[in-house]
Order: structure tokens, then C-alpha cells, then sequence
């Protein structure tokens, strides 16, 4: 008669042969760790460089993307990079109290009032001191979480606790579309964030899946231009709004659009500490682009950043004074825009002399870069001359780019208009 045979278990092989086998969960635990066990290297990635000038700078952020994007493996990535205790709180499965804190009844609360007791991770944080706090799925959570959420954003305070300055927090939210049962960002809330797009880099998932990851670390701060990049911030800002005081505060018409960056006096003081932060740590433009956007909107920030570049440019007058040593902007754009200060500045004081400097300037910009930029300026320093002022040689030099750039300009109007209206 055959012998029914039993499962075996994993302590089997152990108590009959008395020699310790590790069981198949360890074994699948020794897996696990394996794969888990990964590397970092230095890599450009200009979000992720973003993102940590953020949080060095002391903002709430909030990345946006598409679900398993790879923003909560972002921010462990982050925080263990920093030597920062993570603290993941998902805001959609608390309710208003656990931000706003619960009220507890002491002895005499007539006397000493109801105090509101904090969640035992806001506790957690404030005993550590330091740390990174992540509010995982903002846009799932309810309107009325959302407004518990204005106070802990803004003035860090949980209930009668205060989250100690090594606290930092970090946000990530699905766009409605694609969250679950998800809402769209209330306009207080929003506006008390950077906000930045969260996207995937095809090269950095492959090597990251391969085991090895950007390595995340906080920007180096020059300590001799920490004075000099306040200066230079509150100058950039400043001379924008004074210029364009509409843009001081915009609050959109649209409600998805309120969910997301717009300019006000608190975002304005945002893109202000980052300008600050970016300039003594020497961030990429790329980098200082995506977070100003992020801080009070795209048409803002892109206005905000040419502003910037025009800071720096060279006095017209300082070059109508010596033009042969004039230093050009490499950038066309910027390069246009010295000409066009240049002609301007001699329409507003014509002179012989600086008439003629100013050709030398075309001149030299003739020789150094894109004769295209020199045709518009050219052309009205031309118109300029009085009868008796002689051609200097420098005309003559750009006498055949102008005429060049007429002749092309003929040409295509000729052909559009053979070609007649289109169809």
C-alpha cells in the first residue's frame, strides 16, 4: 500500500539533519536586497538639479506627472541622498484634522483652553529636527483636506506643533485626467508651491534599471556672492514689476489653470529666492528656467528671464564712447538688442562723432557674428545722416549686406506673390 507524502515544510530539513538551511523567504529575501542594492553617479539632469535647489532654497514643491513616472522613487532617492529621514503622509486618506490637529480636553479647559493634538508623525519629525516631509497624491485629496493643507504648507505648523527649519517639504500630484478620483488643486494651495513637471529621461530609466541612478545633492553656495546674488534677485524682480505692474498679481480665470503656477506678491517671493539661490550656487539656465516657471507661471517667467538677460548688457553710451574695444553678446538675440540700444541712444542725441562710432559697432559686429543682426540696424543709422555728415569707411563695409538683405527680401515677396493665394 503506497505512503501518502506530506508537503514539506520549510523546518523539515532542519530538525531531522540538526544543520541550519536558510528557508526559501530568506532566500527570496537575499533576492530582493540584491536588487534593490544600487548606485549613484554623478550625471547631469537638469531636473533633478532643480528640484534640489528648491529644497535647499526652503520651498514647498510639487512634482506633477503621469503615474509610475518615478516621482516617489525621486524623493527616496533624494532623501537618502541627503542623510534625511522620509516621512510619506498621503494626503487623500487623512482627514482635515490630521493636518489641522484633533482637539483634546485637558483638565479645566475654561482656564486652559482645548489644545489641538498633532499626528503622531508630525511628533516624529519635530523630536528628529530634521527630515523631508512628502505629501504623496495632492490631487486626490478632497477640497476640505486641501484648505488643512494651507497652514502646514505655509507656516509649517501641525496642530500646536511648528516643524522645526530642517524640515523640508515635497509634493507630488497625478494631473486630474489620470488621478484617481482626483480634483483639481485649490488656487490658495497651489499658489503656495513650486511647481514643477516631473518627466521621464529614457537614458536615465536605463541606466537606473541597469543600478545606477543621478546622484541628488544639494547645490554648493559660494559664500562670496551670497550678498551680491540678493542684489542682483531683488533687482531682477523688482525692476520687472516696476515696469509691468500688471504682473504683480494675475489670478487665473480658469480654473485648471489656478491649480498650477501664477504670479502673486508670495510667488513673486519665491522666484525671487530662487533667482538668490541659483546665482550663488551658479545653476544652469535651464535649470533656473524651469523653476521661476514653476514658481509664478510660464508667460511671467519667460518675461522675468529676458528681463534677466538684458541686465548685464552693455551700456550704449559706455560703447558709443570707445567702439573699438566693445565687447558683443555672443547671443543674437542679446546681440540685437545692443544694437537696437545703441541706434536708439544716437536717434536720441544724434551726433557726428557718435554717429560715426555706431558704424564701427555694426562694423564689429559684421566681422564677429550673423550679418542678418546688423541689417535693421544698419539700416536705420543710416537714416539718421544729414547732408553734411561724409560716408566713414565703416558704411561702406555694410553697404553690401544691406543691399543684400533688400534684394532677398524683393526676391521673396516676388515669389509669394506668383504663388499667389494659397488654397
Amino acid at each position: 500500500m503506497p505512503t501518502s507524502v506530506l508537503p514539506e515544510s520549510p523546518f523539515t530539513a532542519t530538525a531531522l539533519s540538526g544543520t541550519a538551511h536558510p528557508s526559501r523567504l530568506d532566500v527570496a529575501a537575499d533576492l530582493l536586497a540584491l536588487l534593490q542594492d544600487t548606485a549613484t553617479e554623478p550625471r547631469i539632469d537638469t531636473q533633478l538639479e532643480a528640484l534640489t535647489l528648491a529644497v535647499a532654497a526652503d520651498l514647498p514643491v510639487l512634482l506633477w506627472g503621469e503615474p509610475g513616472i518615478g516621482k516617489t522613487a525621486a524623493l527616496k532617492q533624494l532623501a537618502a541622498a541627503l542623510d534625511l529621514p522620509l516621512t510619506t503622509v498621503i494626503a487623500s486618506v487623512h482627514e482635515p484634522s490630521d493636518f489641522s490637529g484633533l482637539p483634546v480636553v485637558g483638565d479645566d479647559p475654561a482656564v486652559q483652553g482645548i489644545p489641538m493634538a498633532p499626528p503622531d508623525w508630525a511628533v516624529r519629525l519635530v523630536q528628529a529636527g530634521r527630515g523631508l516631509l512628502f505629501l504623496d497624491e495632492l490631487s486626490t485629496a478632497p477640497p476640505a483636506v486641501q484648505a488643512a493643507l494651507l497652514r502646514l504648507v505655509l507656516e509649517r505648523r501641525v496642530g500646536a506643533l511648528r516643524l522645526p527649519p530642517g524640515v523640508r517639504i515635497v509634493a507630488a500630484a497625478n494631473p486630474r485626467s489620470s488621478a484617481a478620483d482626483g480634483w483639481e488643486l485649490s488656487a490658495p494651495l497651489a499658489n503656495r508651491f513650486v511647481h514643477l513637471q516631473w518627466l521621464h529621461d529614457h537614458e536615465v530609466v536605463v541606466r537606473g534599471l541597469g543600478g545606477t541612478w543621478p546622484h541628488a545633492s544639494l547645490p554648493r553656495l559660494d559664500p562670496d556672492r551670497l550678498s551680491e546674488a540678493v542684489t542682483f534677485a531683488r533687482r531682477a524682480v523688482c525692476g520687472l514689476l516696476a515696469a509691468r505692474p500688471a504682473l504683480v498679481h494675475q489670478l487665473p480665470s480658469n480654473e485648471a489653470r489656478r491649480g498650477g503656477p501664477w504670479p502673486s506678491p508670495r510667488s513673486w517671493e519665491m522666484a525671487l529666492c530662487l533667482i538668490a539661490f541659483a546665482t550663488a550656487a551658479n545653476t544652469s539656465r535651464d535649470a533656473l528656467s524651469i523653476l521661476v516657471r514653476g514658481a509664478v507661471g510660464d508667460g511671467p517667467g519667460l518675461e522675468l528671464l529676458a528681463s534677466m538677460d538684458r541686465m548685464d548688457l552693455p551700456d550704449p553710451e559706455a560703447l558709443l564712447a570707445d567702439p573699438a574695444a566693445a565687447d558683443l553678446p555672443e547671443r543674437g538675440d542679446l546681440r540685437q538688442a545692443v544694437l537696437d540700444g545703441v541706434v536708439r541712444a544716437v536717434r536720441k542725441r544724434p551726433d557726428k562723432t557718435r554717429w560715426d562710432a555706431a558704424w564701427v559697432l555694426l562694423a564689429r559686429a559684421l566681422e564677429t557674428g550673423a550679418p542678418d543682426l546688423v541689417v535693421v540696424p544698419a539700416t536705420t543709422l543710416a537714416a539718421l545722416r544729414r547732408p553734411d555728415w561724409d560716408v566713414p569707411a565703416s558704411m561702406e563695409k555694410l553697404a553690401g549686406v544691406v543691399s543684400l538683405s533688400r534684394k532677398a527680401d524683393k526676391a521673396a515677396a516676388r515669389v509669394a506673390a506668383a504663388a499667389g493665394p494659397s488654397r
